[in-house]
């Protein structure tokens, strides 16, 4: 029997397992990055085709963080981190097209460490202690107080 805070983890979890597989999708452009520049030229084209996976798993982990902020009553920042994830890897695949490495690198880097963060986050909340049931807590012990 799932009991209604069941009903609400496993938005939290999905968006977990995606966050996760963005990270780690990330890493691998990293790798596929770094032993392309160590003169592997056949990697670029497997670092190109791999950018369009990672942009539509930031789309997902964007849908992801939409279903936690809807049917979970989760907070709003998966769903801003996430869709500013979606808006760092499109630049980033356009700067990597156009050969800017001068941009291109460094915002690599930005996506890495926001991917990172987000993953971190996901983990770290507890579903039961999103703003909303703090809140909804806080109104019965002032009603009941």
């Amino acid at each position: 029997m799932t009991g209604h805070g069941e009903g609400r983890r496993w938005p939290w979890r999905a968006l977990r397992v995606v966050a996760a597989l963005v990270l780690l999708d990330t890493l691998a452009q990293a790798a596929l990055a770094g032993l392309f520049v160590t003169g592997d030229l056949d990697l670029l084209t497997w670092h190109a085709a791999n950018a369009g996976v990672l942009s539509a798993l930031t789309i997902v982990q964007t849908a992801a963080a939409l279903v936690v902020r809807r049917a979970a009553r989760g907070p709003l920042w998966p769903v801003m981190a996430s869709a500013v994830l979606v808006v760092l890897v499109s630049a980033q695949q356009g700067l990597g097209e156009a050969r800017v490495l001068a941009g291109h690198i460094p915002l690599g880097m930005a996506i890495f460490g926001c991917a990172t963060a987000l993953t971190y986050r996901a983990f770290a909340q507890r579903p039961s202690a999103s703003p909303l049931v703090a809140r909804s807590r806080q109104s019965r012990q002032g009603v009941a107080g």
